[in-house]
Parts: structure tokens; C-alpha cells; sequence
């Protein structure tokens, strides 16, 4: 948002407009002996042209690296006018829209929204977004447990995000509910349906199934997805919005489809920073919406008949009871949501699905030039979208930080979640990488491996 300073006049009118001698006047109930005074070793403000290079002259020694890193957080091309709009005074500063009347361009943009993340996740109702993907999904088992009723456990792969099963254990597993890890096939990378009956013996409320999972591979959800159900229990989709411009949405999962879906708004126009911030999604079936954490915006008619947009559930603890919330994280991430629904905008369906096609080919690429190295290889022979465990004939950690040193991050180290596996790493390549990108990080890999 640009910046637009006062003068001296300014301040001058505006204090003696509320009779106040200085702006230190206003700040006078504070006790002297807890201000700070003066700064010490701030330098000496510089001009613009002054502070331009000295910032490009950090960012140089920061360097620019070219990225296969994925794990959850992906390096999308994200038009310029996404963040040109998105950082407009009207969203920019804008605070929760309480007030409907004041606030309808900011409740239009989230049903719009809403509407979306329906439609990607095939799926009734979405809400306006959560904290983040991995929060979404501790929310998602919560709520399938008060659902559920008769259970308290929930069975979740361990091919679902190590961040997200820690959170799941942190959120849920702190309230009481057993978060039950299941395996993973050791050839295909996938949870297999067959091998999961052992689990179920006791019952339990919901299964929650990634699509892709984190090792970047395909799950069989239509099977999975039924086999809960056969188990009277809900299906949790884990998914990565991006995907879904290509593969099945969960609402279309097996037999009924999944009840719930949950993810991380990240890769819809989201810079990388540094960790964030980032914004959860979650939609489910209409029966299910009176338990569905964060906030629901509608539209409706007033009574001149026009359209206007409105808050219609917030069952979080700040608005009810505490005891009859859905949810104590009061968190939701707006600016991320408004960034999201303008790159969506902007790029529809058919450009959504161009991304992830893309995405998918270039990950193809990527993953048949290594395996032409010596001892390079698939970790898992299941089906991928643009992300893949590739093992090592050497240390893995060694080979990244020499990669490194070229200007490159290679991927994700899994040994320190996944040390079963072996000196392996997990690699992405999304629309943004070109033919040279490819075959320079090839040769590089190639030089570190030697």
C-alpha cells in the first residue's frame, strides 16, 4: 500500500485541532521511566534512491537461488496483478466485516471465494479460510469427532505432511482424540486399503486420505474413500489445490465422495516468505456445515431487493459461547484469501489447469534426466504430480549442500523424517522451471554425486 506522509503542517493542524502541543503530549499517561528515548544505532535516515540501493545490495548478498524444493510450500508464477490489486487500500487495511454494511466489497470477494474452493473441491460449502493447511486439518478431525460421536479416534497415513501430523497430534491429540499413524506401501509409496483392516477393529471416526501425499505420489482415493465409509466413518481429503485442476476433486471420491476436504491455499498466488503467511482452506458436504469451523458468508436480498452480502455462521469462540464453538482459533488469514481469489480470477479453470500440466511435465522431465544418473532412482513406482523421492548413492545431505553452492536447492532431505528410506530427497518442479533449469540442475547433480 503506498505510503503517503504528513508535512509538518499537517501534524501542526491536526494537533491543534485536538488542543495538544505535541505528539509526545499524547503518549503522556505512559511513565517516563518505561520509555526507551532515543534509539541507539539507528542510522541516519537516507533518501530514496539512497534506501533502493542498499536494499538491492542486501537482497544480492541473500542471492538467487534456483528452487526444487516443494514439501508443501511451491514456487508458482504469480501475475503481477495479483499483489497490485490485492494491495489496494480497499482489501489491504481492511479488518473482519462485522459490520455488512460497511464492508461488501470485502464479503463479496469472500463468497466469491467460497464459491471457488466449492467448485475445486467439488464439494457443497467451503468456509473463508483457516490459519493455515496444517491447523485446517486438526480443525477437520475435530470436527469429524463431534460428528461422529461414537469415536474418538482418527487414522491418518504417514504419508500425509510430517508438519501436518504434528500439528494433527498438537491440536486433536491434546483434546483427548488418538491420532493413529497408518503405514505406507514400501514399493508403491501409498496406503494401501487391504493393509488397514487391523486398524479398524476398534472403530474409528475418520480417515484421513493425501492427494497427492507427500511424497508426491497418487493415493487410491476412490478405494480409500469407500472403505471409510464401510467403516461408518468420514473421509478427510487432504489436498493440493493445483492438483485438482487435473486430477478428481474429493467431492468425487469413490462411491459418495469425501465429507470433508482440507489443504493449503499456498500455491493460489502466495508468494514464498520466508514461512509465510499461508491460508488454510476447508469445504465439506451441506450436512455437515453447522459443524464446520471459521465463518460462512451468503448472499442474500434486502428489502429493496437488491443483492447484498452478509455473515451467515461464525461459530468460532469469539462470537459464541465457548463451549458451543466449533473452534478457539480465531485466526483466519483475509489478505491470503484476497490474493488467492484474484489469482484464481485471473487464470480460471483452463489457466489452473495449464499450471498443473505444466507442473506435472516438467517433474517428468526432471525425474527421467536423474534416473539416467548412476545410482539415482525412484524411491516409490506409484503414479506422481510434480513432486518425487528420488534415492542417493551417496549422503543426501552432502549432495544438497554441494548443490547449494551452486546457486541450487535441490530438494528435501528425508532422512529426518522418513530415515527408513535411505539417503533420499524429496524433488518439485512446477510451471516455473524451463528446459535449461532442468538440465542445469541435472548437471549439477551429476557433479555432486561424482
Amino acid at each position: 500500500m503506498p505510503f503517503i506522509p504528513h508535512t509538518n503542517e499537517d501534524v501542526a493542524e491536526m494537533l491543534a485541532s485536538i488542543k495538544a502541543n505535541s505528539i509526545e503530549e499524547l503518549f503522556d499517561e505512559i511513565p517516563t521511566d518505561l520509555k526507551c528515548g532515543r534509539l541507539e544505532g539507528v542510522p541516519p535516515g537516507l533518501s530514496e534512491m539512497e534506501i533502493t540501493r542498499l536494499m538491492m545490495e542486501r537482497a544480492n548478498v541473500d542471492g538467487m537461488y534456483l528452487n526444487f524444493i516443494g514439501a508443501g510450500a511451491y514456487e508458482h508464477h504469480i501475475p503481477a496483478a495479483v499483489w497490485q490489486i490485492t494491495t489496494r487500500g480497499e482489501f489491504y487495511s481492511s479488518y473482519t466485516p462485522y459490520q455488512a454494511e460497511a464492508s461488501q466489497g470485502t464479503l463479496q470477494l469472500l463468497y466469491e471465494y467460497q464459491t471457488m474452493m466449492a467448485s475445486l473441491t467439488g464439494m457443497d460449502i467451503s468456509n473463508a479460510s483457516m490459519y493455515d493447511g496444517a491447523t485446517a486439518l486438526a480443525e477437520a478431525a475435530l470436527m469429524a469427532v463431534r460428528l461422529h460421536k461414537k469415536s474418538d479416534r482418527i487414522l491418518i497415513p504417514k504419508t500425509v505432511h510430517p508438519v501436518y501430523r504434528s500439528v494433527v497430534r498438537s491440536i486433536a491429540g491434546n483434546q483427548g482424540i488418538e491420532v493413529i499413524e497408518l503405514p505406507y506401501c514400501p514399493e508403491s509409496g501409498q496406503t494401501l486399503p487391504a493393509s488397514l483392516e487391523e486398524f479398524a477393529k476398534e472403530g474409528f471416526a475418520a480417515l484421513v486420505i493425501p492427494q497427492p501425499n507427500f511424497f508426491g505420489v497418487l493415493e487410491q482415493v476412490d478405494e480409500l474413500t469407500d472403505w471409510a465409509h464401510s467403516k461408518k466413518a468420514f473421509a478427510i481429503g487432504v489436498v493440493n489445490p493445483i492438483a485438482l485442476a487435473m486430477l478428481t476433486p474429493p467431492g468425487e471420491w469413490g462411491t459418495k465422495g469425501a465429507d470433508i476436504a482440507v489443504g493449503e491455499g499456498q500455491p493460489l498466488g502466495i508468494p514464498l516468505s520466508s514461512g509465510g503467511p499461508y491460508f488454510g482452506f476447508m469445504a465439506c458436504k451441506k450436512a455437515l456445515v453447522r459443524q464446520i469451523p471459521g465463518r460462512i458468508i451468503g448472499r442474500t436480498n434486502d428489502l429493496d431487493n437488491k443483492e447484498g452480502f452478509v455473515l451467515t455462521l461464525q461459530a468460532r469462540e469469539q462470537h459464541i459461547r465457548r463451549s458451543k464453538a466449533t473452534s478457539n482459533i480465531c485466526t483466519n488469514q483475509g489478505l491470503m484469501v484476497t490474493a488467492a481469489t484474484i489469482h484464481m480470477s485471473l487464470l480460471g479453470p483452463d489457466g489452473l489447469r495449464r499450471v498443473a500440466a505444466q507442473s506435472y511435465a516438467n517433474t517428468q522431465k526432471l525425474v527421467s534426466s536423474m534416473e539416467q544418473l548412476s545410482g539415482v532412482k525412484r524411491v516409490f513406482n506409484g503414479p506422481i504430480f510434480h513432486e518425487a523421492a528420488l534415492s542417493l548413492p551417496k549422503p543426501s545431505s552432502d549432495v544438497l549442500q554441494t548443490m547449494k553452492a551452486q546457486r541450487i536447492l535441490g530438494g528435501l532431505d528425508l532422512q529426518a523424517h522418513y530415515p527408513e528410506i535411505g539417503n533420499a530427497i524429496l524433488v518439485c518442479a512446477t510451471e516455473t522451471k524451463i528446459s535449461g533449469d532442468l538440465l542445469n540442475y541435472t548437471e549439477q547433480l551429476k557433479c555432486a554425486l561424482s
